[in-house]
């Protein structure tokens, strides 16, 4: 099993790391999501608010969610919208999260980064048991709907080109932000960004260790030597893949909206293109195994990290240590999800692959730290 197979969440640069996204699909959503949004009490906070739809019932509608967030429909009055909150046992510090999400949503608007616009927001967790925001609702379809892809991407294999070439383009956008224009001052550590990154993940793997990890300290002695020359802070995604992406319905590939903020933060944006790299197959690797999408007549790594660097105006030329960054930091992430399997901790079975891919990560990150043309 490669890097590539399984989605993750990884938390915010600055902040704790929450455990992979992988959610239970034998968990009732139902049972799970009962009473998570109080039907009265947001009819009241729309009107204090002066939200659309005013003297309309309020309905809502469970989407999807699990272990991080849960997001609603909303309706009211014909007017339609997304609804984000914790789960009912908030962890901690995901209201704040949930505050920073709609802080960065709120300072990309009438940008041209595809986003969902933000409504409003609410800081008081009293109200509904945690912190929540609104947005707008995005129509369109996610690559983790199941089922492949739909048409005619599952076809045309051209018009699949697209969706790569689209899911690139939405951080290429991002990365020219000006983010101390959008008032994000504060709003990461970017100075350091790079001195930080092995020791902060090293200490996180420290408290779950119970096995040695072939590779990852040769990875992490070659990061430390050759942090990028050309640093320039922006606004990263954090967790950016297919995963974490909508798109609009039809061709040609449009990308409709990026989604899952919580690991946003003002770092270094070539960290996100690597996160895209570092398990990208190419045209001479097996495309249709080994991931949650088939990669079959997609582009070569080569054109994308090409379309990245004329799209952004950023230079790729030192993309090998992205890469081996994120395959360092994606190591010691599952690792963290695959200790409590083996401690009997877990709550999902399928963390248990997580074994074989921090394996193969930490060896692919150590391969090409002792490959690369970098130094």
């Amino acid at each position: 099993m490669t890097a590539a197979a399984i989605p993750v969440g990884t938390g915010p640069e600055d902040d704790t790391v929450d455990d992979p996204a992988v959610d239970d699909p034998a968990v009732d959503d139902t049972a799970r999501t009962r009473g998570l949004v109080d039907l009265e009490r947001l009819q009241k906070f729309f009107d204090d608010n002066g939200l659309p739809g005013s003297g309309e019932p309020v309905e809502a509608t469970f989407i999807t969610g699990g272990a991080s967030n849960e997001l609603f429909e909303i309706r009211r009055g014909g007017h339609r919208m997304a609804l984000r909150r914790p789960p009912r046992i908030v962890p901690a510090g995901r209201n704040e999260t949930m505050l920073r999400e709609y802080r960065l949503l709120a300072a990309l608007a009438d940008t041209d980064v595809p986003h969902a616009r933000a409504v409003a927001v609410c800081d008081d967790p009293a109200l509904m048991g945690g912190c929540f925001y609104l947005m707008e609702y995005v129509d369109g379809w996610s690559p983790m709907g199941g089922g492949g892809w739909p048409p005619p991407f599952d076809t045309e294999l051209e018009a699949r080109r697209g969706l790569a070439f689209q899911l690139v383009d939405g951080i290429a956008k991002l990365a020219r932000v000006d983010w101390r224009a959008r008032g994000l001052e504060g709003f990461g550590r970017p100075d350091g960004f790079h001195e930080r990154q092995v020791d902060r993940w090293m200490s996180h793997l420290a408290a779950v260790q119970f096995r040695d990890i072939p590779g990852l300290d040769n990875a992490a002695q070659w990061l430390r030597a050759h942090q990028p020359r050309n640093y320039v802070p922006g606004i990263m995604h954090g967790d950016y893949q297919f995963a974490n992406v909508m798109f609009r319905h039809g061709a040609p590939a449009r990308l409709a909206a990026i989604v899952d903020w919580e690991m946003a933060t003002v770092g270094d944006p070539l960290l996100d293109l690597g996160w895209v790299i570092q398990g990208w197959l190419d045209e001479d690797e097996d495309r249709t195994t080994g991931s949650y999408v088939d990669y079959t007549g997609m582009p070569s790594r080569t054109e994308l990290l090409d379309y990245y660097s004329r799209q952004s105006g950023r230079d790729t030329d030192e993309i090998d240590y992205y890469v081996i960054l994120a395959r360092f930091k994606l190591a010691v992430v599952l690792e963290a999800g695959y200790a409590r399997v083996v401690q009997g901790t877990a709550d999902n079975p399928k963390m248990e692959a997580f074994g074989d891919v921090v394996l193969d990560l930490a060896v692919r990150a150590a391969d090409l730290a002792s490959t690369t043309s970098l130094h």
